[in-house]
C-alpha cells in the first residue's frame, strides 16, 4: 500500500510539472541561500583564522591611538628581556610609490632589523633591512610581491629604484608572498629603515610595535609588561590598545558563529515561505481533486490512505526542492572557488540539516491540506464535483 501511495503521489506531481516546479522554487532558493552563504562565510573565516594562526600565538601587538602620545623606538626596544624575546617598533604611513611611469598608493612601514624576526618575515630575493641601514640612514626598501608586480611587472625588482616623496630608494629585497590579513594585503607593503621613515613622515615616535613572548606560557606576563610600560609612558589607558593573536582568534570565532546563525536564520525564513507556498498549492490541489478523492473513498480507500497520499506529495515536493537546491549550491560554491581563488567548499553538515529541515517543512505544511482532503465524505465530494 505504501508503494502505491508513493506512486500515486509522484504521478500527481508529474501531471502538473510547471505548478510543481514553481511550488518547489521557494524551497530551492531557501536551501541555496542557507548552504551557499554559510559555506562561503565559514570558508572565508577559516582562511582569516589560518592567517592569524600563522602569525603565532606568542605575538602581541601594541598600537598607540592618542594624538599627543609619542614613544621613542629606543624606549620600546628596552622591553626586550625576561618574558619578552623580541620587540619591533614601526612607523606606518600611506604613501604614493612611483617607478618610472607606474605609481600606486601603498602602506609604507619604517622598521628596524628586529621586525623580520618578530614578524617571521623573509625575502624571496635580495636581502632584509639590516642594522647598518638604520645607522647610516640609507634610502633602501624591501617591497611586497604585489608592489613588485604593479611597479616592475615581470622585471626583477631587486636593484631597481622607487620614488617616495622626493627621494629615490633602492630596492634591496622582495618579500615572500604572504596573502591578506585583517588589515589588508601583506604583499602591498614597502618596508624602509625606521630612521629613514622618521624623516619621510615627520613622525618622532612609533605608530605601533610588535612584541614576541618568550613562550606561549609567558604571553600573559608579556602583555602585563607591555601594558604597564604604556600606562607609565602615556598616563592614559585610552591612548593605546594591546592585543594578541589568541584574543583575535576568539573574537573571530564569535563573529563567525554569530554571522553563521544570522545567515542561517534569514535563509530559514525563505524556507518557511517556501513551505507556505507548498501548503497553498496543496490546498488548491485538494479543491481540484475533490472528485478523485470522492471516487477513491467510494471504492474503499480509507481516510488514512488519503491523508498519507497528500502528506507524501507535500514531502516529495519539499525534499525534491531541497535536493535540487543542494545540487545547484554545489555548482555555485565550486564556481565561486574558481573565480575568487578561494578554498570554499560545501558545508555538508549545514547541507544535511537544510535537507532534513525541508522534510520537516513538508510534514508541517502538508498536514493541514492532507487532513482536509481525508475529511471529505464520498457523497459530498462527488456532489461538489
Amino acid at each position: 500500500m505504501t508503494r502505491k501511495i508513493i506512486k500515486l503521489s509522484f504521478k500527481a506531481i508529474v501531471n502538473h510539472k510547471m505548478r510543481s516546479l514553481l511550488t518547489m522554487l521557494g524551497i530551492i532558493i531557501g536551501v541555496m541561500a542557507v548552504v551557499i552563504l554559510v559555506s562561503i562565510t565559514q570558508s572565508a573565516a577559516t582562511g582569516i583564522t589560518s592567517s592569524i594562526s600563522d602569525m603565532g600565538s606568542q605575538q602581541i601587538t601594541a598600537t598607540l591611538t592618542g594624538e599627543d602620545v609619542s614613544i621613542t623606538a629606543e624606549s620600546v626596544e628596552s622591553l626586550a628581556g625576561g618574558a619578552i624575546s623580541g620587540v619591533a617598533p614601526v612607523i606606518t604611513a600611506s604613501e604614493t610609490v612611483r617607478h618610472n611611469s607606474e605609481s600606486g598608493s601603498y602602506s609604507v612601514v619604517g622598521v628596524t632589523e628586529s621586525y623580520f624576526q618578530v614578524q617571521d618575515v623573509a625575502v624571496q630575493s635580495g636581502r632584509l633591512i639590516v642594522r647598518s641601514d638604520l645607522e647610516w640612514d640609507t634610502y633602501v626598501a624591501v617591497i611586497g610581491t604585489e608592489v613588485a608586480a604593479d611597479l616592475f611587472g615581470t622585471w626583477d625588482a631587486v636593484g631597481g629604484t622607487i620614488t617616495l616623496g622626493d627621494r629615490n630608494y633602492k630596492v634591496v629585497g622582495v618579500l615572500e608572498e604572504q596573502g591578506s590579513s585583517l588589515v589588508g594585503s601583506e604583499d602591498s607593503r614597502v618596508l624602509i629603515p625606521y630612521s629613514t621613515a622618521q624623516r619621510l613622515t615627520g613622525q618622532k615616535g612609533v605608530s605601533s610595535f610588535y612584541v614576541q613572548a618568550a613562550s606561549t606560557s609567558l604571553v600573559d606576563r608579556a602583555i602585563n609588561t607591555v601594558e604597564s610600560f604604556l600606562l607609565q609612558a602615556t598616563r592614559d589607558e585610552e591612548a593605546y590598545t594591546v592585543s594578541n593573536q589568541s584574543e583575535v582568534l576568539d573574537t573571530m570565532d564569535d563573529v563567525t558563529n554569530t554571522m553563521s546563525l544570522l545567515l542561517a536564520g534569514i535563509a530559514a525564513i525563505s524556507l518557511l515561505v517556501g513551505g507556505i507556498g507548498i501548503m497553498n498549492i496543496m490546498l488548491v490541489s485538494v479543491t481540484e481533486r475533490t472528485r478523485e478523492i470522492g471516487i477513491r473513498k467510494a471504492v474503499g480507500a480509507k481516510r488514512k490512505h488519503i491523508l498519507l497520499q497528500f502528506l507524501c506529495e507535500s514531502c516529495i515536493l519539499s525534499v525534491l526542492g531541497g535536493t535540487i537546491g543542494l545540487t545547484l549550491s554545489c555548482g555555485v560554491v565550486a564556481v565561486y572557488s574558481l573565480v575568487a581563488g578561494s578554498s570554499a567548499s560545501l558545508n555538508w553538515g549545514i547541507a544535511g540539516a537544510a535537507l532534513l529541515f525541508c522534510g520537516v517543512i513538508g510534514v508541517l505544511f502538508g498536514s493541514y491540506p492532507a487532513a482536509k482532503a481525508s475529511r471529505l465524505q464520498p457523497i459530498d465530494a462527488l456532489h461538489t464535483s
